[in-house]
């Protein structure tokens, strides 16, 4: 099953349902099945953005600590890759003329010229398997 790694706090807002966008600088040809890998990082300056504690908080995650890191923590379907093409007052545009709001846009880069992969159907894992992440889209061959 290909396997994305990315980094925590934001792989967790995934397996949460928060997250419905992860934004990327290069776009994939990938739709289908995706499982989600929580990076052995840690992004402390993302932690303290009020819309990213409070979206967790209310799943009862309230340190660092209770993120699951090297470990497959959903999966999901990654229904469509779409180009940002422009910034506007509340939000960006994406090329289908969705609009993203907040607080969506505070848990990506949605800077015009990169890429929103839509996920959709994320499932979060009862328990985190233990694996080691990659770059890019990668091939996890473990089991669910």
């Amino acid at each position: 099953m290909k396997a994305i790694t990315i980094l925590q706090p934001y792989a967790t807002l995934i397996a949460l349902g928060e997250k419905g966008f992860e934004t990327r600088g290069w776009a994939t040809k990938h739709r289908g099945p995706l499982t989600i890998h929580a990076g052995k990082k840690f992004d402390y300056d993302a932690w303290i953005k009020p819309e990213i504690y409070d979206a967790v908080r209310k799943h009862g995650i309230l340190l660092p600590e209770d993120f699951p890191t090297g470990a497959i923590i959903a999966t999901t379907n990654l229904k469509d890759c779409l180009k940002v093409i422009e910034t506007w007052t509340d939000g960006y545009v994406l090329e289908d003329g969705r609009f993203i709001y907040s607080p969506e846009y505070e848990f990506g880069d949605f800077t015009p010229g990169r890429y929103a992969w839509e996920l959709t159907d994320v499932r979060r894992l009862p328990d985190p398997i233990p694996a080691k992440g990659q770059q890019r889209l990668w091939n996890w061959e473990g089991q669910l």
